[in-house]
């Protein structure tokens, strides 16, 4: 016979497992009109439904400058418009952000199991990308990048999904709130390959007959109009790779835009390897892919080319700001377009 206390563990093992396996066959049973199943809302996509929602973090934030080099976590709270709270723990992640920002960029990572109880998906982790400088310059920077960001998005699914939040910072440390700023939440890489269903690569020196074509010739083509060269398919700079079940083709996904001419960030510079005085200027990066579809890229950039010239005309930009990168913009059309021959092309193959 089962003792009192033995008996109330038992059962709590129970309806423990009982729940996961409700909430299991639940979500695989939900569907959506198309028929196919559909996937819980994840904490990024409930956090992002409007643009710039304010938003607080609290965390030891002087600590975790003191200590960004390191790859440590430490807990706070994120608290949304709606006063919601969310426990999480975060960590400074990036490479020369990290060493030049006032704030260095920070991986967020939710509770599973506080996730899991809000009916949202276990994708539990967020980039969170803040401001080199406590400063309106920082502001207008991050707005221009996450510009850049929706700029793609327009162009593919394939991207990293980017929304642009006001984010105020409360330092526990010294018990003070930082001035409000912008912000960027950025989806993380296992949210990414879980939305195109595929599986990320990090195999180095892909070939350019891996890719998928016209995902590849687009990311050239819109780098080279937003004036980006910090970035290289097959050194795996700044460029996830998914492999989709589709013959095993590879999609390019660039993220990291602040080194383009069109962000213009004081710290920018261009490739070496470019030649480039100036990320104002540009240089076409076209890792192998043929003219042909190079040019069929360029068309689906001009055909949004409009849509292009709207973004920049944000609320959350100076009328200064939004003019430098229209005019940027148009520079790059008028260069191309009615030409027959796209500009020199520059093979930047791994061997």
């Amino acid at each position: 016979m089962l003792k009192p206390m033995t008996t109330i563990r038992f059962f709590s093992k129970y309806l423990f497992s009982t729940t996961l396996l409700c909430l299991s066959s639940f979500f695989a049973q939900a569907q959506d009109s198309s028929g196919v199943h559909a996937r819980p809302k994840s904490i990024f996509e409930l956090l992002t439904q409007k643009e710039a929602v304010k938003m607080t973090l609290e965390t030891d934030l002087t600590t975790i400058i003191e200590l960004k080099k390191t790859n440590q976590y430490f807990p706070g709270t994120l608290r949304s418009e709606d006063g919601k709270v969310y426990r999480v723990e975060m960590k400074p992640r990036g490479k020369f952000r990290r060493k030049v920002s006032v704030f260095p960029p920070l991986k967020l990572k939710f509770k599973k199991k506080d996730l899991v109880a809000d009916g949202l998906d276990t994708l539990n982790e967020i980039k969170l990308v803040l401001p080199c400088y406590e400063s309106e310059l920082g502001d207008e920077l991050i707005v221009r990048e996450y510009l850049a960001y929706r700029m793609f998005e327009h162009l593919t699914p394939a991207s990293m999904r980017a929304r642009l939040i006001r984010l105020t910072i409360r330092d526990t440390h010294v018990e003070k709130a930082r001035r409000p700023m912008f912000a960027i939440l950025l989806e993380d890489e296992e949210e990414l390959v879980c939305r195109l269903q595929g599986q990320l690569s990090e195999e180095y020196g892909i070939p350019t007959d891996s890719l998928q074509t016209n995902q590849a010739a687009i990311t050239v083509m819109f780098q080279y109009m937003i004036g980006n060269t910090d970035w290289e398919i097959s050194m795996l700079r700044n460029v996830r790779l998914v492999r989709t079940p589709e013959a095993g083709k590879i999609l390019a996904v660039p993220y990291d835009f602040d080194f383009s001419g069109l962000v213009s960030a004081p710290y920018s510079s261009p490739s070496s390897d470019s030649g480039l005085k100036t990320v104002r200027d540009r240089f076409l990066m076209s890792n192998g892919l043929n003219p042909e579809s190079l040019k069929g890229a360029f068309t689906t950039l001009r055909s949004t080319k409009s849509v292009f010239y709207s973004l920049c005309k944000s609320k959350y930009l100076s009328n200064e700001a939004s003019a430098d990168m229209n005019s940027f913009l148009r520079s790059f059309f008028e260069k191309v377009e009615g030409k027959k021959d796209m500009p020199k092309l520059i093979k930047m193959d791994s061997d």
